[in-house]
């Protein structure tokens, strides 16, 4: 069986949450340091672009914080009020953490807004190395944490990974925005809050695209159309399986519910259709562990 939007590699939902948790507890770590040592960088060298950078990088903190949340909670076993699981949680963690990048956005907007409106010293130019060694730590983030997402396909490990991208745009904008102040000398002192401001349009555009595709999930809108042909497959090498009709397929975290039907001789006997349906679901489920429930009706040929 080849490989697959749904992972036909066997990996199992338990297995794919376990590894979203690494790059979540290292951003977590990178961040809160970062923050720190960005926030006080900025007040000693006089430069609000590197302060609003460390005020994202404490966003990325408490984002971080509720996608591990979100993680864990939504790998919690079905119960009786949760009979599809608690997957939900996953898509629902990525956007609060999209509407943490927009809080931050416009808090950014504001305080850069006013800060160009108010006259101030010139930054100081030692703060131009710590953000260059920010923008290298937080791209190099933003690749281990996109890949991982990619491969677990986690909406809100993708989110908090792009957390890390706009801290390292944050960072590079205040390093021009710095540069260019330091470069023009006394009277261009606003070019570092101009800086800001530009980083906080940046960061909001980045948190429509990551809020709108966890809203996608969130409403059970359809996977890639590739998913529903692969079940397809399966379902039709089935024995006395001669064709199927409907199939839809739903994400719910890191998992994948089925209902489909598939069409059988219209002579056989009730007891043989419902071998043939369990059958069906069997390789189903072998095939892709990812998907933990399928509904198979029978409807004659």
């Amino acid at each position: 069986m080849p490989d697959s939007p749904i992972r036909a590699n066997g990996q199992h939902p338990r297995d794919l949450v376990a590894q979203g948790h690494k790059p979540v507890v290292a951003g977590l770590w990178v961040n809160g340091l970062l923050a720190a040592l960005k926030i006080a960088t900025g007040v000693l060298g006089h430069s609000f672009a590197l302060i609003a950078d460390g005020l994202e990088s404490f966003a990325d903190v408490f984002s971080s914080v509720i996608v591990y949340i979100g993680l864990r909670y939504s790998a919690k076993p079905r119960d009786e009020n949760h009979p599809y699981g608690h997957g939900k949680a996953e898509p629902l963690a990525a956007a609060i953490v999209g509407l943490a990048l927009v809080g931050a956005g416009v808090t950014i907007a504001i305080q850069s807004i006013r800060e160009i409106l108010t006259p101030h010293r010139l930054p100081a130019s030692f703060t131009l190395v710590v953000l260059a060694v920010v923008v290298l730590i937080k791209e190099g983030m933003f690749h281990y944490s996109h890949r991982v997402g990619t491969d677990i396909e986690s909406t809100a490990v993708k989110a908090d990974a792009w957390h890390h991208r706009s801290d390292a745009i944050t960072s590079a904008l205040a390093f021009i925005g710095i540069s260019t102040a330091l470069w023009l000398g006394p009277g261009h002192e606003a070019a570092d809050d101009w800086a800001a401001l530009l980083a906080a349009g940046i960061i909001l555009y980045n948190a429509y695209h990551q809020i709108y595709p966890a809203l996608h999930e969130l409403s059970d809108a359809a996977p890639p159309p590739a998913i529903a042909e692969q079940v397809r497959t399966v379902a039709q090498s089935v024995p006395g399986v001669r064709d199927t009709e409907k199939c839809f397929v739903r994400k719910m975290g890191f998992e994948y519910f089925v209902d489909l039907h598939v069409l059988v001789d219209a002579e056989l006997p009730v007891r043989e259709g419902h071998r043939i349906a369990h059958e069906v679901k069997d390789a189903i489920l072998f095939a892709y562990p990812r998907i933990t429930e399928v509904l198979v009706h029978i409807e004659p040929y």
